[in-house]
């Protein structure tokens, strides 16, 4: 039966979007079918950041340390980078450009200005190294590459065949965007007129083979996703109003997941020049600085995976800390313990804990639960939201499966990616041919159509939101000339979700330590998905009938044996 907020939610969906609302859903033929779509959204991302940073105007957009930018000086920054990337770097449309650094004023700017000037913003992995930075470079054909200093250096270490742009980004806007805008153009560079069909952007995703795929999106979807995003707040706000709890101060969000993530790009920063939102950047997770920035910048929406919400809520400095005009801590890549939810909406005052799912191939779109709801059903990510997501639980040859069973979790919309850039078999696998978007996890809808996901096909490893994929570090493992076998898993980890857990059989002699195991990885792979804990097996490890190493019997083993040394 519908909660009461999920009634008061859908009287306000249909006046937002009814005769007259400010957005209007239409239809468009997709997969031989109508799909809604967004009738007066914008086209593309040109014309969406152009027209909302103009009407904003002067009011603060980015906020870094000491240096705060309007949406206008965002904007105009941007367009001087495109100038310099067409001028200077011969950037022509559908070109894919690379982004890589830590969350910043310009890594915003830069963005803006590679989508200004037609390009393909490309985000790479700020956590990777230099050859996990080098194989994303070879395999979206990325001839042009943006980096803060400490992201060129690692590219120095490694071949990877595109050009590299350094910025200071410690510098003001400027200064550190001077080496695109330098280099050629100015104002009177004339820019591409996009349609919703170019080439927009391509993010990269760990699944279950390995190597993470490039996937790429055209305006139109991300567009539309934006504005899918847009259509859910105007409803809540809409709500806020009608309570008199509508603030009178400008929205504030603090933003502590990195920028290369969907989940920051389309429904927090893209999002924000429709809201006219600011963003407070923060470039290195603290919880107690978090907390000092919610207090002083006035934010009223918290961001970040869930275990960040969790740690200021436990942080005991947070009593020091005025944290009243934050209402909203959002969380999103991984799921939230009800005892964390329950705690969230019981002891951070008017602030109540929400919880997003979507995933890299729908733009981020997918389900939303918040408040009341969240605290009624703490482990469902809530319902598809509208207007665009069609959302079905499917057996493995299309089917859809009946209420209450489990099946694969698909997406059907207008949002959804493209493809995998250079991997059409890939690409065809993630999608059956009516259009759903087969996202790898396993769940259920209840009776009121909420998502409950129970499990995941892809092995992958979910650690504090960032998917790892066990192929890839099983195969940095084997890079090791003493292994002979190895498996790799998630273990349960109260405060990241999971973490990365490994046995390795060593060729017989052999005297490698699990810390030598671990120096050596971590030469290869980002921080993050080095094993947290590695188990030296002693003998060959158990095959299934195929003579495929039983992973399941392994996880389950010593999952039971960390448990034991945890207790």
């Amino acid at each position: 039966m519908p909660s009461a907020l999920d009634l008061r939610l859908e009287a306000a969906y249909n006046l937002i979007t009814g005769p007259g609302g400010p957005i209007q859903v239409g239809s468009v033929e997709r997969f031989g079918r109508q799909l809604p779509f967004i009738t007066n959204a914008p086209t593309n991302l040109a014309d969406y950041v152009a027209y909302f940073a103009m009407q904003h105007g002067d009011a603060t957009f980015l906020v870094e340390g000491d240096e705060r930018l309007s949406f206008k000086q965002v904007y105009m920054a941007a367009r001087q980078v495109a100038a310099g990337l067409i001028e200077g770097y011969g950037v022509q449309r559908g070109d894919r450009v690379g982004l890589a650094m830590r969350n910043a004023n310009a890594w915003c700017v830069s963005y803006i200005g590679i989508l200004l000037a037609g390009g393909c913003a490309t985000l790479l992995n700020g956590w990777w190294q230099g050859g996990e930075l080098a194989a994303a470079i070879a395999d979206s054909e990325t001839g042009l590459v943006i980096a803060d200093v400490q992201r060129a250096a690692r590219l120095e270490e490694v071949e990877h065949g595109a050009k590299v742009v350094t910025l200071d980004i410690a510098q003001p806007i400027d200064l550190a965007i001077a080496p695109i805008t330098g280099a050629g153009g100015n104002a009177a560079t004339a820019l591409p007129t996009l349609t919703g069909q170019d080439l927009a952007t391509i993010l990269f995703t760990s699944g279950s083979t390995g190597q993470s795929k490039g996937a790429y999106s055209r305006h139109e979807a991300v567009v539309q996703a934006i504005f899918n995003y847009v259509t859910q707040t105007a409803s809540i706000v809409h709500l806020l109003t009608e309570d008199g709890l509508m603030s009178d101060i400008q929205p504030a969000t603090l933003i502590c997941t990195p920028l290369f993530h969907v989940t920051a790009e389309i429904p927090v920063f893209l999002q924000s020049f429709a809201l006219g939102r600011k963003l407070v950047l923060m470039p290195k997770w603290n919880a107690e600085e978090a907390m000092r920035l919610i207090q002083d910048e006035q934010c009223n929406y918290f961001v970040g995976v869930p275990l960040m919400s969790y740690e200021i809520l436990i942080h005991p400095n947070r009593k020091n800390y005025d944290l009243s005009t934050c209402k909203s801590y959002a969380g999103g890549g991984a799921p939230r313990p009800p005892e964390h939810v329950k705690r969230l909406a019981t002891e951070m005052g008017e602030g109540k804990p929400l919880l997003g799912y979507g995933l890299t191939e729908t733009n981020a779109v997918g389900c939303g639960i918040i408040n009341e709801n969240y605290l009624a059903k703490p482990l469902s990510t809530g319902p598809a939201s509208k207007p665009l997501v069609d959302l079905a639980i499917l057996d493995d040859d299309g089917n859809e499966l009946a209420q209450g069973k489990v099946g694969e979790v698909c997406i059907r919309s207008v949002c959804n990616f493209e493809g995998y850039w250079n991997n059409e078999a890939a690409s065809k696998a993630a999608f059956f041919d009516n259009g759903y978007f087969r996202s790898g996890d396993l769940g259920y809808l209840d009776e009121d159509g909420y998502l409950f996901i129970v499990d995941r096909k892809k092995d992958i490893i979910i650690r504090g939101g960032e998917n790892i994929s066990c192929q890839e570090v099983e195969a940095a493992i084997y890079e090791h000339g003493d292994t002979n076998e190895c498996a790799v898993f998630g273990l349960p980890d109260e405060r990241l979700g999971e973490v990365v857990g490994a046995v390795i059989w060593t060729k017989p002699g052999s005297s490698v330590t699990a810390e030598d195991m671990c120096s050596f990885l971590s030469q290869r792979l980002a921080p993050y998905k080095v094993p947290y804990k590695i188990w030296m097996a002693n003998d060959a490890l158990p095959k299934l009938g195929s003579e495929k190493i039983d992973k399941v019997s392994l996880r389950n083993k010593y999952r039971d044996e960390y448990a034991a040394e945890l207790a």
